[in-house]
């Protein structure tokens, strides 16, 4: 494997892990706000960023690559307003795509095929995590302020259930 491409990756494993921790943060935010369906939200996202780590790193080791994991910075964003971490999340995940995207330009330029392989998931998956960010926020700009409304948008987010990647390496 290229050594820009493995260093990318594994640069992207912690960043994967310090999505996990961010949205950890977010649902922190939104248990102490009485918000259990949002607060299920964020843990299942912390859930799926914890995975996108193992699937690199495992995909570097049964590439024979070597993993340095390196310490997980703390989250740096502060929530006040209920739409805060929305916003937040949606960013943060254009910047993993933007980061995604410079893993695969990398892979191409040193004609890395497999890796360019194995990355069109996590584009695909980017692809998801922007839309269902910005569907949040959506549904947050139109029934956010009516109690009731926030009411019955916080039941449906409790009622999402994890589900494992099926990615095979």
């Amino acid at each position: 494997m290229d050594k820009k491409v493995s260093e990318l990756l594994n640069d992207q494993i912690n960043k994967e892990l310090y999505s996990a921790y961010l949205y950890l943060d977010m649902a922190n935010f939104y248990t102490g706000k009485g918000l259990d369906g949002f607060a299920n939200w964020y843990e299942i996202q912390a859930k799926e960023e914890q995975d996108h780590a193992l699937l690199i790193y495992q995909y570097m080791h049964n590439n024979g690559e070597k993993v340095t994991l390196e310490a997980v910075a703390k989250p740096d964003k502060e929530f006040n307003a209920l739409m805060d971490p929305l916003t937040a999340g949606l960013e943060h995940e254009k910047y993993v795509t933007s980061l995604i995207n410079n893993i695969y330009a990398a892979a191409q330029e040193a004609k890395d095929f497999r890796t360019t392989q194995f990355l069109d998931w996590f584009i695909k998956e980017q692809g998801e995590e922007e839309k269902n960010s910005q569907d949040l926020i959506t549904k947050m700009e139109l029934f956010g302020n009516d109690p009731k409304s926030l009411y019955m948008l916080n039941s449906e987010l409790s009622s999402r259930v994890y589900s494992a990647p099926s990615l095979v390496l």
